[in-house]
C-alpha cells in the first residue's frame, strides 16, 4: 500500500497543542489530522454532569489550529470523545466551539457528528438477550442500576469513522470512542492492515507519550505501510526508541501481549521494535484477531453531595497518634449524628494516601496532609457533618499535647470547601450487538457558504 500518515496533535485535546510542533507536522504532509478529546481517567463526573473535562478556551485554541491545519492541507480533522465524556451534551458544547471558529476565519466545512448515546431501553432489551456482562469487577447490571443512571454512553470502533469519511467529512466530532479507533479507522479506511493501524492507534491517542522524554502534550506522526507502521515525534527534542516504544505498547494493559477492542482482540506476541534512525522506530508483527462484537458502556449516576477539608499536621505527637485522633473523630460523630446517612473518611498524605492499606512503608514524616472528606445525600448535610468532624479533629486533646490552640492547620479560608454534587459509575459492562449502525448515528453539517 502507499505509505498512509496520520498526525495526533497531542494526548487530551485541550490540554494546549505546541504550535512549533504542529508546524513541523503539517511540514511532514500527513493524511488525516487527529486527537483524542476524552478520558475516565477524571472519574465518573464529567459523564454524570453533563460537563467539559477541560477549558473551554483552550480546547478552542486546539481545535482552531488543527481546522486551520486540516483546510491548509485539504486533509480530514477527526476528534474522537468529544468535550471529554463524548456524551450528546459534550459534543454539542465542542459543535459550539467549531461553530465560532468557522465563522470567525469563514471558513466551509461539512462535519460529521456521531452520536454514542446509548438509550436504557436498548440496553435493557440487551440485558433480557444475555448480551450485558460486568466489565472488569464490577456486580452485573440490574433494572435499578440503570434506572438511576443519568447518561449512558458506548465506545465506538472503528466503522462509524470510517462511514464518516466516506461522506466527505472535512471534520469528524465523535461521541465516546475507542481511543485507538480515531486513529487506526482512516488508516484502515486507507487499506491498512487492521493489526498495524490498531497498534499504531493505541501509540498515537497518547501523543508523544511513547517518546523520550515522554509527552502527552507534544506532536506523534505515524506512517502505516504494507508491512510495518513508524512513528516519529515532530518535536526535534524528542525522539523515539525501541524500547520506548515497546514500554508504551504496555500502557493501560492487563496484559503484556494483548488488549481487547471492540470487536477484536490485538496480538502483541510477535510485535517487533526496530530503530530507524536516531528518532524513528519500526513496529511490525501486530495481529488482528476478531472477536464477537460488544462495546464498552460507561454510565454514572448521583452518589449524594461532597464537602471537604485540606489540614496539615506538623505536632510529632500527633503524628503518632493519628489513628488514635481520626477514631475518636469517627465515635464523636456517629455519637451526634445517629442518622448514618453520610460516608466519612480520611486521607493521610505523608503516610499511605496514595496506596492506603496496600502502602509498604506507612512511616509518616515530620509532617502529613489531611483529608476530610464527608459525602451525604445533600450539600447541607455534607456541610453540617464536615464542620463537626473538622472541630472535632482541630481541637481533640491526645495525650502528651503540647499546646491546645488547634491540632491542625489550613492553608485556606474557608477551611470548609463545597464540592457539590458527586457521581459514580453505575454501568461499566460490556454489550454484544450485531452491527455497530445501530448504536452511533451520524449527523451532517454544513458551516460557511
Amino acid at each position: 500500500m502507499k505509505p498512509f500518515r496520520v498526525l495526533s496533535t497531542l494526548g487530551m485535546l485541550g490540554y494546549g497543542i505546541p504550535e512549533d510542533s504542529l508546524k513541523r507536522g503539517v511540514e511532514m504532509h500527513p493524511d488525516v489530522i487527529g486527537a483524542d478529546a476524552g478520558s475516565t481517567d477524571a472519574g465518573p463526573h464529567k459523564l454524570g454532569r453533563g460537563v467539559p473535562d477541560v477549558s473551554q478556551a483552550v480546547t478552542r485554541r486546539d481545535l482552531e489550529m488543527m481546522i486551520l491545519a486540516g483546510r491548509e492541507l485539504r486533509v480530514p480533522v477527526i476528534v474522537g470523545s468529544a468535550g471529554g465524556s463524548g456524551a450528546r451534551t459534550h459534543v454539542e458544547w465542542t459543535w459550539d466551539i467549531v461553530r465560532e471558529i468557522a465563522a470567525t476565519h469563514g471558513l466551509r466545512l461539512r462535519v460529521a457528528v456521531i452520536f454514542a448515546d446509548v438509550a436504557a431501553p436498548v440496553i435493557r432489551a440487551a440485558m433480557c438477550a444475555g448480551k450485558v456482562r460486568p466489565l472488569g469487577p464490577v456486580p452485573p447490571l440490574t433494572d435499578a442500576a440503570l434506572s438511576s443512571t443519568a447518561s449512558v454512553v458506548a465506545q465506538m470502533g472503528t466503522e462509524p469513522f470510517i462511514r464518516a469519511l466516506d461522506h466527505g467529512a472535512d471534520l469528524i466530532l465523535a461521541g465516546r470512542s475507542c481511543d485507538a479507533a480515531i486513529f487506526a479507522a482512516p488508516a484502515i479506511r486507507a487499506g491498512a492492515d487492521r493489526g498495524l493501524a490498531w497498534h499504531m492507534g493505541e501509540i498515537l491517542e497518547c501523543g508523544a507519550m511513547c517518546a523520550e522524554p515522554g509527552s502527552a502534550n507534544d506532536c506523534l506522526l505515524g506512517t502505516v505501510e504494507s508491512s510495518r507502521f513508524v512513528l516519529e515525534p515532530t518535536n526535534p527534542a524528542r525522539r523515539c526508541t525501541p524500547l520506548s516504544v515497546a514500554c508504551h505498547s504496555l500502557y493501560e494493559r492487563s496484559s503484556a501481549s494483548k488488549s481487547e477492542g471492540p470487536g477484536h482482540v490485538l496480538d502483541l506476541s510477535n510485535a517487533r521494535f526496530e530503530a530507524i534512525d536516531q528518532r524513528r522506530v519500526a513496529v511490525s508483527g501486530s495481529r488482528y484477531v476478531e472477536q464477537p462484537l460488544s462495546f464498552k458502556l460507561e454510565g454514572a449516576r448521583s452518589a449524594g453531595f461532597r464537602t471537604i477539608v485540606i489540614g496539615g499536621i506538623r505536632d510529632p505527637i500527633a503524628i503518632s497518634r493519628l489513628d488514635e485522633m481520626t477514631d475518636a473523630v469517627r465515635l464523636a460523630t456517629e455519637v451526634l449524628f445517629k442518622e448514618r446517612d453520610y460516608r466519612l473518611r480520611f486521607v493521610i498524605y505523608g503516610r499511605d494516601g496514595v496506596m492506603g492499606e496496600r502502602e509498604p512503608t506507612p512511616v509518616p514524616g515530620h509532617e502529613v496532609g489531611v483529608l476530610l472528606d464527608v459525602v451525604a445525600p445533600t450539600q447541607e448535610r455534607a456541610d453540617t457533618v464536615c464542620a463537626f468532624a473538622r472541630s472535632q479533629l482541630q481541637h481533640y486533646h491526645y495525650a502528651g499535647i503540647k499546646a491546645t490552640a488547634a491540632n491542625v492547620a489550613f492553608p485556606t479560608a474557608p477551611s470548609d470547601i463545597r464540592c457539590g454534587e458527586i457521581f459514580e459509575f453505575s454501568v461499566y459492562h460490556l454489550m454484544e450487538t450485531a452491527s455497530p449502525e445501530e448504536l452511533f448515528p451520524i449527523e451532517y453539517r454544513t458551516l460557511g457558504a
